[in-house]
């Protein structure tokens, strides 16, 4: 369908009160006959369908039938919502027990209505949950970490090359999974390799409310700092393990489990910088 026909309206509901162009990116306006396309560039966000107070439009891009009805904005108090972002943790330490997958879909279904630039939107998910791949990954991401550390790379010059160095250490010695955590599931964000869209700061995005929404659940997570850095690099081993199709790579990963440990305290960070103009 053509954008300049993407949109319909019921004329008998329609009270022409142009909600839906102020909220719109410039694709629509008003004509005689109500909202129409004046310019073909609609990016399928859905609010000039999610604005109507009457339910009089509709667009093919973003259609009527797929928006669930919001009688009441759910508005938490400031201080609950603030209590709640800043109770966020980076989970380290993992139940061994695991995370049934329609709780992960559940997961990542909220991950999937993150915004994205434009709506570009772009992000699949590649979820891992079985223990000896699990644990597979941890010791790919190892050797690749300590070839690093051992030749003039740019992660044996970054200052956090001690602390992977340690971390690295410490798997020699113990066994400890200091990769992945121990952690019963790894959710990969993956990407079309031709997309052209910023989909890397759509991906941490995604995680981002992954992470939140988590916590609702009975979830912890924990971003996968080296899991991402030894997947960008390309290094073979890791991608052999994770037999994504040829047309889609890694963006960055997400340890999910169920937290072994109740935090009792918030956690402070460095004091705010502002400045204005």
């Amino acid at each position: 369908m053509s954008d300049m026909n993407l949109i319909q309206v019921d004329q008998r509901k329609c009270t022409r009160c142009g909600l839906c162009v102020s909220v719109c990116r410039g694709v629509l306006g008003m004509g005689g006959d109500g909202p129409e396309v004046i310019r073909p560039l609609c990016i399928a966000c859905g609010q000039c369908v999610a604005i109507c107070p009457q339910g009089a439009l509709d667009n093919a891009k973003s259609p009527l039938a797929n928006q669930a009805p919001l009688k009441e904005m759910p508005v938490l108090a400031a201080d609950t919502a603030a209590q709640f972002l800043r109770s966020r943790r980076s989970i380290r330490n993992y139940q061994q027990r695991p995370v049934p997958r329609d709780t992960i879909l559940q997961l990542l279904d909220i991950a999937r209505m993150a915004p994205t630039a434009c709506n570009s939107q772009g992000v699949a998910y590649h979820v891992v949950d079985n223990a000896d791949t699990l644990r597979a990954i941890a010791t790919v991401v190892i050797e690749w970490a300590e070839d690093e550390l051992n030749k003039d790379s740019a992660m044996a010059a970054s200052p956090w090359a001690p602390n992977s160095a340690a971390q690295i250490e410490i798997y020699r010695q113990t066994g400890e999974d200091v990769v992945l955590r121990s952690a019963p599931c790894l959710v990969v964000a993956v990407a079309d390799k031709d997309f052209l869209a910023p989909v890397r700061d759509n991906a941490y995005l995604s995680l981002t409310y992954a992470q939140l929404f988590a916590t609702s659940i009975g979830l912890g997570t924990c971003w996968t700092g080296l899991f991402e850095y030894c997947a960008s690099s390309g290094y073979e081993p890791l991608l052999d393990l994770l037999a994504l199709p040829a047309n889609m790579r890694v963006i960055s990963g997400l340890m999910v489990g169920y937290p072994k440990y109740a935090y009792k305290r918030l956690v402070d960070r460095n004091s705010l910088q502002v400045t204005w103009q």
